[in-house]
């Protein structure tokens, strides 16, 4: 018993003092990040998505 009092000893231990928490400026200037860059890549999907499917199609339309 006294391992696991232990470990969670050490968890709030490098919880509390080891681990570099950001700052908020730090922090809202990752969601900006986050939130542009997962825009972005939404996007080239919903275009590749879009293309691939025009283009499928097309392609089955040829044989009807």
């Amino acid at each position: 018993m006294s391992s696991i009092s232990n470990y969670l000893r050490e968890i709030k231990d490098e919880l509390l003092n080891k681990v570099s928490w950001p700052t908020w400026s730090e922090l809202r200037e990752s969601t900006w990040i986050v939130l542009v860059a997962s825009l972005l890549f939404s996007l080239v999907i919903w275009g590749l998505d879009t293309a691939l499917g025009f283009s499928t199609t097309q392609f089955y339309k040829l044989f009807k």
